[in-house]
């Protein structure tokens, strides 16, 4: 069944004139500033703050300021089930290109920034709430992510992935909330102050079975550690500049996003818990609805169950059940 299981990639520029497209999954960042009055000084502040914190970053052989630009790809996935099925809207991510003005030069950047996923949003906002419903305690299936986690790592191995890009990607999110997270010696010029925790996420786990490992790092002038997802060595296969590119773009949608934790007023400590309920931080000049992004995550989850999961039901766990890692 492997075989049938093949996936087309589509790349629209992400800049200040972009507007959603029909197909795209809105409850993404980049989808969410994209809407409303507010919509295009929304893009442009944010990519002014991206180009800023990339500068700060690079900042040897830059005395400007502004050697660098930053120009983000959206890149978006359909898994091609079978030639009567058509394709099926399974993840987005963005990819930044980074534009070296000295030289004249157009440098990759790591895909995955931003990563959303539309069977993630079944898994989280469906699957999940119906398996605790009426239940005292909270918890997981014991299958829970495996479909994803197979999906994920047969598009990352797929003609079309390699194609289209030379690295496996780097997924940077929020660190979990719910975490305690230390300080180590261990520093890295870009990364920064790496931390540890003691127990995985849940998060941790579902991205454990996309084939990703994790390691937590506060970059340098950060508020708070950032988590980074990847497959082999994260801080020997990519560049200073490849990972400049991804801090400096989730970097931003974080303090949009989560100002509460990384556009708060004071430095994560040695010992250090994320909270959303931090009352002592600064706001973005951006518009952003949270509260709409959560109700999206739903519906979206439910549509997913709707044209995905439920009709090729049997062609999946037949997919699934003969897939070798």
């Amino acid at each position: 069944m492997s075989k049938d299981f093949s996936f087309s990639i589509k790349s629209i520029v992400f800049d200040e004139n972009y507007h959603p497209s029909d197909s795209t999954r809105l409850t993404t960042n980049f989808a969410n500033l994209a809407r409303g009055k507010s919509r295009q000084e929304n893009l442009r502040n944010t990519l002014r703050m991206i180009d800023n914190r990339f500068n700060s970053l690079a900042h040897w052989d830059n005395p400007t300021g502004d050697r660098y630009a930053v120009e983000l790809e959206i890149i978006s996935v359909e898994l091609n089930i079978d030639a009567a099925g058509g394709n099926i809207p399974l993840i987005e991510i963005l990819k930044p290109n980074i534009i070296d003005k000295k030289t004249n030069e157009r440098i990759d950047g790591i895909a995955g920034n931003n990563f959303s996923s539309y069977v993630r949003d079944y898994d989280f906002s469906v699957l999940l709430p119906a398996h605790n419903n009426n239940k005292s305690t909270f918890d997981a299936p014991d299958n829970f992510g495996d479909f994803h986690g197979k999906l994920f790592k047969h598009f990352v191995k797929s003609p079309a992935y390699k194609e289209r890009f030379n690295k496996p990607p780097v997924i940077c999110i929020s660190a979990s909330s719910s975490k305690t997270y230390h300080r180590t010696e261990n520093q890295h010029p870009v990364l920064g102050v790496e931390y540890r925790q003691n127990e995985f996420s849940p998060t941790d786990q579902y991205f454990e079975k996309m084939g990703l490992q994790v390691r937590y790092f506060m970059p340098p002038n950060s508020f708070a550690p950032l988590a980074f997802y990847f497959v082999g060595d994260l801080l020997g296969d990519y560049t200073n500049l490849e990972l400049i590119g991804t801090i400096s773009t989730m970097e931003t949608f974080q303090k949009i996003y989560r100002p509460e934790i990384y556009n708060a007023n004071s430095v994560a400590g040695k010992c250090y818990q994320p909270s959303l309920k931090n009352q002592d931080y600064s706001l973005t000049q951006i518009v952003y609805d949270r509260e709409e992004r959560s109700q999206l995550a739903v519906k979206q989850g439910k549509y997913t169950e709707e044209h995905f999961i439920k009709p090729y039901k049997h062609i999946l766990e037949q997919w699934a059940a003969n897939y070798a890692v």
